[in-house]
C-alpha cells in the first residue's frame, strides 16, 4: 500500500504573521549592527580614551570634577567656560628624598604622565570654586609630548549642571 500524501493550503494569516515577524527580527538585527554605544559614541578623538563628564551631560552636580584620559605619552590642559586652567604635573609635586610621602594637591588642574589624565576638582581655593546652573564648555588642549605645545589639537564638549 502507497501512503498517500496531502498538501494542505497555507493560512493565509499565519502566513502573514510569519512573514511579519522574520521581517521585525531582519530589522533589529540590522539595527543592532547599524547601533554606536558607549564611549564610540561621543566620536572622541583616538588621543582622548575618556571624558568625564561625558559629553552633552544632563543633570550634573555642581562640585563635580572634569577629568580627561589621553593616550600614553600626551599632555595637555583644561579650558573651562573660556578660561585655562593652570596645569600641575603631579610629579614635580613629590619629594624626591621622601620617596611614599603623601602630599597635597593643588587646587588646579593635575597632570599624571603615569596615566596620562587631566583632573580638575571645583574648590574654594581653585579658579572654578563650583560649576554654576546651566550649560559648561570645556575644551581640553592636548598634544604629544616629545612634539610640544606647538603642535596641539583640541577637543570641545558640553555638560550642563542642574
Amino acid at each position: 500500500m502507497a501512503a498517500v500524501v496531502s498538501i494542505r493550503r497555507p493560512q493565509t494569516p499565519l502566513l502573514v504573521a510569519s512573514l511579519v515577524i522574520a521581517l521585525c527580527l531582519v530589522a533589529m538585527g540590522y539595527a543592532l549592527a547599524l547601533a554606536v554605544t558607549g564611549d564610540d559614541g561621543y566620536k572622541l578623538p583616538d588621543t582622548i580614551e575618556s571624558v568625564d563628564p561625558v559629553p552633552a551631560a544632563q543633570g550634573v552636580p555642581s562640585q563635580t570634577s572634569v577629568f580627561v584620559d589621553l593616550l600614553a605619552g600626551y599632555t595637555g590642559v583644561l579650558v573651562v567656560d573660556g578660561l585655562e586652567l593652570e596645569t600641575v604635573n603631579i610629579e614635580d609635586l613629590q619629594d624626591k628624598n621622601k620617596p611614599g610621602q603623601q602630599i597635597t594637591l593643588p587646587p588646579t588642574t593635575i597632570f599624571e604622565p603615569g596615566n596620562a589624565t587631566l583632573t580638575f576638582r571645583p574648590s574654594a581655593d581653585s579658579e572654578i570654586e563650583a560649576f554654576t546652573e546651566g550649560e559648561h564648555i570645556v575644551q581640553v588642549i592636548y598634544w604629544k609630548i616629545i612634539d610640544g605645545r606647538g603642535a596641539a589639537r583640541s577637543y570641545t564638549w558640553t555638560f550642563n549642571v542642574f
